[in-house]
Formats: C-alpha cells, structure tokens, sequence
C-alpha cells in the first residue's frame, strides 16, 4: 500500500493516476531537454529561451488543474485559485522588474540570488510536510511518515538548506560584500567532514525515528555546512561554484517534486541537476581542478595560498594611449582581444565590437579569446557579446585558441587579469596555480586596458604581464577606452 501510494502521488492525481496530467508533464519535459540543447550555444540561446517557456508553461497549468484542491462535488476550490494565482502575479512582477532593472554585470549575483530561493523552498516545502504530512499524501492514519518519503524529505531539505546558505555566501562574494580571497578556517576539512557525516548519519536515522529533533538537527547542520564549503574558496573560482550551486539547485527541486507528487518537477530538477554537474565537470577540467575538490569545498586554494595578494612591489611599466593603441592595430595582421570582468563593469561590449567592425575593414584578421572563468558565472562573456552582435564564428574558447598567441600581432586584453595571469603556470603559492590561462604574453604586442595600476584582480594577485617589454598599460574606463580608440580609428589619427 506504501509504494502504491507513493506512485499515484508522483503520478500527480491527488491519489489516483491521472493520464492526461502524466502525458502533458512528458510533453514539458521534452521542451525543457530542447531548453537545455538551445541554451548550449549563443547562437540558438533565443529558442532554447523560448523551449523553456513553453515547458514552464504546460508544467505550471497542468500542476493548477490536477493538484489545486478540490470540493465535494469535485469544482475547484475558487479561493484556494485565486491564492495561488494572486501568489504566481507577485511573484511574475517582482521577476519582471528585476529582470529589466538588474545590469549584466549583476546577473552572476542574481543567478546566486535565485538559487537560494530554489533551496528555501525546498526547506520550507519538507518542513511543512514534515510538520503535516497527512495534507501532503506521505504518513499513514497514525501520522508515520512512509519511509520512502523520509528519505526524500530528509535529502530534499539537506540539499536544499546546503544551496540557500551555499548560495547567499557565493552573492555576498559575488556583490562584494565579503571578500573574493579565500576564507580559511583552522581545521576545516576535518569540521566539515565530521558535520557532512553528521548529515549523513541523522537521515539514515531519520527513516526510523522521526522525532522533531532529528529533523532540525538536520535542516541546522546542512544550513551550517552550506556556509563552510563556500566561504574557502576564491573568487577566481566563483564560476564553477555558481555552477555547482546550480546544480545542487536543482537536485533541491527534485526532492520538492518527490515530496509534492509532481512528476515535472522530478524532471526539471533532474535535468538542471545533471546539467549542472556536468558542467561544472567540464569547467574543472579546463581549469585543472579537481571536481571532488568542489563538492567538498576544498577549492580555491590552500592556506599558503590564502595569504596572497599583500604588498605590491613597484615595477616599471609602460603607459600608452588611445592613439598608440589605435596605430598599433590597424597595422597588424592579427588581433586577438581578450575580454574580462571589467568590460562587463564598464559595459564597453558594443563599442569594443564596433572598434573590431573598424581593424576588419582595415584588413585586420580579429577574433575574440574566451576564458572558461572568465566574469562571473559560466557564459558571461559569450553573452555580452552577444549581445553587442559580435559574430559567433569570431569567439574561440581557450583551448581552441591558446595557440595562436604566438603568431599574433597584437593582444588586446580588455578587463581581464587572473584569466591572463602567468603565474597561474608558474607560482605554487598562487591561488590560481594550476588553472589554465590565456598565453596573451607570447603576443608581438599586449596591450592591456585597466582601471589603474592599483588593483589587483579578483583572486588578489598581481599579474606579470603588466610590466613586460611588449606591453603597454591602457589606463582608464575600459568603456571609454575603447570609445577613444574608435574615435582615433575613425579619424584616421594613427
């Protein structure tokens, strides 16, 4: 009678198995797997936007008119409705806003910002199950939870309470309101090992004892480990973190979906869940990291590595200006530019691509080189490119164009330090040591456009590349410098 149970919830019929409802969450699931291929590429972004949707859409309505209760003589309970819509129009409007107000050099925050979300509403979902699990289809006339659905509801708010406190420390990094360097607590692996096991150990227990304080014991402690994992690691290494924590988001999901009986949420969660991980695989190889490292919060440096980033030693460099940058372009035969974070901030997209439109009716070959970590979160520079309409065929990934550094003219590195930063191949005390970095030093000529020489990039070191022979300092608004460089291009002033 349990797995029965358990079966007609998830098939979404309120106790009996509802067809309709199964195939309309199967026709769903299939435009959130067309999402996920649309959103692989820049160029098909738009359509896998469009797919999700659709997807979201079926999901959302079949939910309304299979699990909105119901009553006795089997009319939907208007009020109940006019909750929960009234509940979906604030949330739609508060979305809205946001999406239309926030900057994309604050979608990395946002993104960490609604993974939170996602893993409060999976805590606040088991709680409220666990607190009523009659209302929600899973105890029997005693009020004994079914084991299967202690299991789910124990896993669903440990995953869930890990990415809300994971996720707030990873925005409050990403916004600056706590530092990007690496936070080493004194015996952190084994506090966080000993509390994991603690986690482990009490939803096991849980199956057979549900007394209150098994439950919060666990929901304390996976808020508490949420904390510890995130705050070791760098900033640097923020990209693979927003992208795990994505994916911790929507394994939370999932459980939701076990614990409400709504099979699309079993699979949107599972999707956003698996696709999450892999990437999160795929950028730890390119950046030579271990992917158990992440999981486990051991990521972003050690406690050697943590003490980077003091004192600068003064060293000379050479200045250089719009026009230098402008002649030196438009007379090379390869240019290769590298864009940052600080392109993001000055939002210069559009005019970089506009001064590129100019090299290319000069006869300048111009591609564009693109870190896996490069901004904030995975994509972040694809999509501001984009944006500005840079072709697609004009943007190469790091391992497909780290190679033609050496026969290129003129690197033109845009707002980027620790992606271009040497010492990352070279310096084992480095927090960046290991990861891969774009070779803008075997260019003819880097010229490298940055706020002031005071500043250091996000993970706190200095870079080297600054005060070699070939290169020269842009100094300045990245925005502005490029806008003055189109003006010096225009004016022929080379």
């Amino acid at each position: 009678m349990e797995f029965q149970s358990i079966l007609a919830a998830a098939a979404g019929g309120h106790g009996a198995v509802n067809p309709w409802a199964a195939i309309a969450y199967l026709v769903s699931g299939v435009f959130f797997i067309l999402a996920l291929r649309g959103l692989s590429s820049p160029a098909s972004s738009q359509r896998g936007n469009r797919f999700g949707m659709i997807g979201m859409t079926i999901a959302v309505v079949t939910t309304l008119l299979t699990h909105v209760p119901r009553l006795d003589g089997g009319a939907l309970d208007n009020i109940a409705l006019i909750e929960i819509l009234a509940a979906i129009g604030i949330g739609a409007v508060i979305g809205i806003v946001m999406a239309r107000r926030i900057a994309m050099t604050a979608m990395p925050q946002l993104v960490a910002a609604f993974h939170s979300l996602v893993g409060l509403a999976a805590v606040a979902v088991a709680a409220a199950a666990y607190l009523n699990p009659q209302a929600f289809g899973i105890a029997d006339a005693t009020g004994q939870i079914f084991t299967v659905s202690r299991i789910e509801m124990g896993l669903g708010i440990a995953i869930g309470a890990i990415t809300f406190s994971g996720s707030v420390i990873a925005f409050l990094k990403l916004n600056g309101n706590m530092s990007g360097a690496p936070i080493m607590l004194p015996g952190r692996h084994v506090i966080n090992l000993g509390t994991l096991a603690a986690i482990i150990g009490l939803v096991a227990y849980f199956t057979f004892d549900q007394s209150p304080w098994v439950f919060w014991t666990v929901t304390a402690l996976s808020f508490l480990i949420g904390f510890l994992l995130i705050i070791p690691i760098g900033g640097a290494d923020m990209p693979v973190v927003v992208s795990m924590l994505n994916s911790y988001s929507g394994w939370a999901a999932a459980a939701m979906g076990f614990t409400l009986g709504n099979t699309a949420m079993i699979i949107t969660g599972a999707l956003v869940g698996s696709s999450g991980a892999i990437l999160s695989y795929i950028m730890c190889r390119a950046m030579n990291r271990s992917f158990i490292s992440v999981i486990a919060g051991g990521f972003g440096g050690d406690d050697a590595a943590a003490g980077a980033g003091g004192a600068k030693e003064q060293r000379p460099w050479k200045p250089g200006s719009a026009d230098d940058a402008a002649f030196l372009m438009s007379q090379a035969e390869n240019v290769i530019i590298v864009p940052g974070y600080g392109m993001a901030v000055a939002q210069a997209q559009h005019a970089l691509r506009e001064m590129a439109d100019l090299l290319k009716k000069e006869g300048v070959n111009v591609k564009y080189a693109i870190h896996p970590v490069a901004g904030r979160m995975p994509g972040h520079m694809n999509v501001l490119l984009a944006e500005a309409n840079v072709p697609y065929d004009e943007v190469f990934e790091l391992e497909d164009i780290n190679g033609e550094f050496a026969q290129c003219d003129v690197a033109f590195v845009i707002g980027a330090n620790d992606v271009t930063n040497p010492s990352a191949k070279t310096d084992k005390s480095s927090p960046i040591y290991g990861m891969p970095v774009l070779d803008v030093e075997k260019a003819k000529t880097v010229l490298f456009v940055k706020r002031s020489m005071g500043g250091v990039g996000y993970a706190g070191v200095d870079n080297d590349v600054f005060y070699m022979d070939q290169t020269m300092m842009l100094l300045g608004d990245a925005k502005k410098m490029a806008d003055d460089i189109v003006k010096a291009l225009n004016g022929s002033g080379h």
